[in-house]
């Protein structure tokens, strides 16, 4: 099962990545009107999202300095930037490869014991990290979403 948990996450991730090809940096970084971020933010949000909720909330590391981006992408930010176009392939490679590795640490058994915690936004505690990665593909789904709608009030 877990397998397969894996395989929809990537595959969810590169279909995000799809629609990010599609778009020129001007239309990933606009803010339209009555929206509070932009389609990169999304997409940068569930990339660091994931890792925070895997390997932070769950007691695995103390902090989330080690996860790239978080400070601009993290819960209850917004863009402040104009995100590169070299960015946004980093984006893209970090959105597969922290998966990757979030995967080869689950087989090595390093979430074996995780601290339990709730989540801010649906208020479900996580007592393990299968519930905290299928937690992750409603997550990623929900921005992806936002993505889909805020791509057509920029082109």
């Amino acid at each position: 099962m877990m397998n397969e948990i894996f395989e929809f996450i990537i595959n969810s991730r590169k279909a995000f990545s799809q629609l990010i090809d599609g778009l020129t940096i001007e239309q990933l970084n606009k803010v339209p009107d009555g929206y509070s971020n932009n389609i990169i933010w999304n997409f940068g949000h569930i990339v660091v999202s994931t890792q925070t909720l895997c390997y932070v909330r769950t007691g695995i590391l103390a902090d989330a300095s080690s996860v790239k981006f978080n400070e601009f992408y993290k819960k209850d930010t917004r863009p402040t930037y104009t995100v590169t176009a070299e960015e946004v392939l980093e984006l893209k490679a970090l959105a597969l490869d922290s998966i990757e590795k979030i995967k080869e640490d689950y087989a090595n058994g390093v979430f074996a014991n995780i601290t339990p915690f709730s989540t801010s936004t649906y208020g479900v505690e996580m007592k393990s990290i299968e519930e905290v990665l299928i937690t992750t593909i409603g997550h990623d789904n929900v921005h992806y979403g936002y993505a889909w709608a805020l791509k057509k009030s920029v082109v």
